[in-house]
C-alpha cells in the first residue's frame, strides 16, 4: 500500500525543486508530513475513496441515501474531555458516548512524528519545529542547502512530502444587495428557507440544541446580539501556528462573524439568520484580517478544535490550486476528525467554474459550491474533477483516482447575517455557502440519535451521505461541477435518517 522508495525521494525532489523557485531568502519555512505506517488509518482511506468511486457512478443523490442503518454501537462512558470553555460548559451539552479517548489518538499521532523530530536535519533546523498532530507534520525553518539535500537525507524515508507554509488570503467576500421585491420573507434569511431549516424546526424541534461547531476563521464578535452567548471556547494562532497568549474573542475582520450567525445566530435584527441557532461554536482566529493566514495557522486550528470537542467543523478559507492534483498537506488533518466522527465542512473556493481550492478539494473535505436564491450556481463558485495519482495511504489498485468536487451547494449569494458591532449583511461566496451546511450537520444530529448510535469512525460518512443523498439536483443527472449532487435540504435529510431507526 506504502509508497516505494524510490517514488517518494523523486516526489520529495519535485516538492523541493518547486519550493525553491517560487521562494527567496536564506531559509524557507517549511511543513514536512510524516509518512504513515504500513497500513494506518487503511480501512478508513479504503472507505472515504469507495465512497468517491460510488459517487462518481451515481445516476442521482438518492443512490448515495443508506438503505439500511447502521450497526447499533454499546453505549459507554463518555470520554470527551473538553478543555475549559470560554461560556463555560452548557448544561444541556449531549454526552457523547461514542468518540474514542482523544487522548490516544493524539498520542499516537504524536509517535509517529518522533522519529522526524530526533532526526539530525530537524535538530539542527532554525528554530524549534512545531508539531501539528493531526496532520502527522511539522513546521521548521530550513536553510536552502539543507533543503536542497533533503532528498537524499535517510529522513525522507520517513516523509510523505514537504510542503511551503502557504500564505492564505482574506478569502473575498463581496457586500451584495437584495433582490429586487426583497430576498427575506420577514420570517428569516432565504437560506433558512432554501434548504429546509425552518421546517425541520418545526416538524422536528430541532435547533442544533447540544452541538458543538467548530469555526476557523477571522475570529467572531461574541457580543453580537445573534450571537451572545453562543461563542463556548476560543483561541487565536499566530502564522506558525503558536497560540497568542491572552487573546480574547474579538474579530479581525466580518467574515467570521458573518460565517457564525450563518450557522447559530439568532433573530436579534427581525429575522432568523442562523441554520442551527441552539448550537455552539469553538472559534479560532486563523486568518488575519489585514495579512490573511497560513498553512500552519489552520493545521493549529484543526488541532485545536478537537481537542474541543467539536461535532462538525466548518472552514471557509483556503487558497486556490490550479491542477486536478491537490496538495496532501490538509489530508492527515481531515482523516483525523473522520476517525473522531467530525464532518470537515469546506468552501469549494470563489474562482469560479473548473478551478477549487485547497483544503477543499481534498478529497476527505466535504466541500460546498454556492448557488443564489433562483437556484442557479453562483458565476463565482468553483468546483472541477481532480486525481491522486500516488498515495501512501491507498491500495495500488485503487489508483489513479479520480473524483470531482464540490459535493453539495448551498446558498451563497446576497446572504444576510451578522457583522461585527451589531450589524448585519449580505455577503457572496462559498465562504457563506459552507455555514450552511455546517449547520445543518448540527440539525442533523440534534433531530437523531446518530452521534449515540454510529461509530465514529462511519459517523462522518454517514452525516455525509445524508446530506448529499437528501439533495435537490440541480444540474446534470448525479455529480457535476456547478451543484456537486444539488442543493442542500435538511429537512429531507432528518426524514431520511428517520426513516432508518436513528
Amino acid at each position: 500500500m506504502a509508497t516505494s522508495r524510490e517514488d517518494r525521494r523523486r516526489t520529495l525532489r519535485h516538492q523541493v525543486e518547486a519550493i525553491l523557485d517560487r521562494g527567496h531568502g536564506p531559509l524557507r519555512e517549511v511543513i514536512l508530513q510524516a509518512a504513515p505506517p504500513p497500513g494506518a488509518e487503511g480501512a478508513l482511506h479504503r472507505r472515504a475513496a469507495e465512497s468517491l468511486r460510488l459517487r462518481a457512478l451515481a445516476a442521482s443523490p438518492r443512490d448515495l441515501l443508506p438503505i439500511a442503518p447502521p450497526v447499533a454501537i454499546p453505549v459507554r462512558e463518555p470520554a470527551r474531555a473538553l478543555q475549559p470553555a470560554l461560556a463555560g460548559p452548557r448544561p444541556d451539552r449531549l454526552p457523547d458516548p461514542a468518540r474514542p479517548p482523544l487522548p490516544a489518538l493524539r498520542a499516537a499521532r504524536l509517535a509517529a512524528l518522533g522519529p522526524v523530530l530526533r532526526s539530525d536535519l530537524v535538530r539542527h533546523a532554525a528554530g524549534k519545529p512545531r508539531a501539528f498532530w493531526a496532520a502527522d507534520a511539522l513546521l521548521l525553518r530550513l536553510a536552502e542547502a539543507d533543503l536542497m539535500a533533503l532528498p537524499r537525507d535517510d529522513l525522507a524515508d520517513r516523509l510523505e512530502g514537504v510542503f511551503p507554509n502557504r500564505r492564505l488570503p482574506l478569502p473575498p467576500h463581496v457586500a451584495a444587495r437584495p433582490a429586487p421585491g426583497g430576498d427575506d420573507d420577514g420570517i428569516g434569511a432565504w437560506g433558512l428557507r432554501a434548504v429546509g431549516a425552518l421546517g425541520a424546526w418545526g416538524a422536528f424541534g430541532a435547533r442544533g440544541k447540544g452541538v458543538r461547531i467548530g469555526l476557523l476563521d477571522t475570529g467572531v464578535d461574541p457580543d453580537h446580539p445573534d450571537l451572545r452567548g453562543k461563542i463556548a471556547a476560543w483561541a487565536e494562532f499566530d502564522a506558525e501556528g503558536a497560540p497568542v497568549p491572552g487573546s480574547r474573542p474579538h474579530d479581525s475582520d466580518r467574515h467570521g462573524t458573518h460565517c457564525a450567525g450563518i450557522m447559530v445566530g439568532g433573530d436579534a435584527g427581525g429575522g432568523w439568520i442562523g441554520v442551527a441557532p441552539e448550537a455552539e461554536i469553538a472559534a479560532a482566529l486563523v486568518l488575519d484580517g489585514a495579512r490573511g493566514g497560513t498553512d500552519a495557522q489552520v493545521l493549529a486550528g484543526i488541532d485545536w478544535a478537537l481537542d474541543q470537542g467539536v461535532d462538525v467543523l466548518n472552514l471557509s478559507l483556503g487558497g486556490p490550486t490550479w491542477g486536478p492534483e491537490t496538495p496532501s498537506t490538509y489530508t492527515s488533518a481531515l482523516l483525523a476528525a473522520l476517525r473522531l466522527g467530525v464532518p470537515v465542512v469546506t468552501a469549494i473556493g470563489n474562482e469560479g467554474h473548473q478551478t477549487t481550492g485547497s483544503p477543499g478539494n481534498d478529497y476527505l473535505a466535504f466541500a460546498v459550491g454556492a448557488f443564489g436564491r433562483d437556484g442557479r450556481p453562483a458565476g463565482f463558485s468553483g468546483g472541477r474533477t481532480q486525481v491522486i495519482r500516488a498515495s501512501p495511504h491507498l491500495p495500488p489498485e485503487m489508483l489513479p483516482l479520480a473524483y470531482s468536487k464540490p459535493d453539495l451547494s448551498a446558498p451563497g449569494v446576497a446572504v444576510r447575517s451578522a457583522v461585527p458591532g451589531g450589524g448585519w449583511e449580505r455577503l457572496n461566496g462559498t465562504s457563506m455557502a459552507a455555514p450552511h451546511v455546517a449547520g445543518a450537520v448540527a440539525l442533523l444530529l440534534s433531530a437523531t440519535g446518530i452521534r449515540d448510535r454510529v461509530e465514529p469512525a462511519e459517523r462522518a460518512f454517514l452525516l455525509q451521505d445524508l446530506l448529499t443523498g437528501s439533495a435537490e439536483e440541480g444540474g446534470e443527472a448525479g455529480q457535476d461541477h456547478r451543484f456537486g449532487f444539488g442543493r442542500l435540504d435538511v429537512l429531507r435529510a432528518i426524514g431520511a435518517a428517520r426513516g432508518l431507526g436513528l
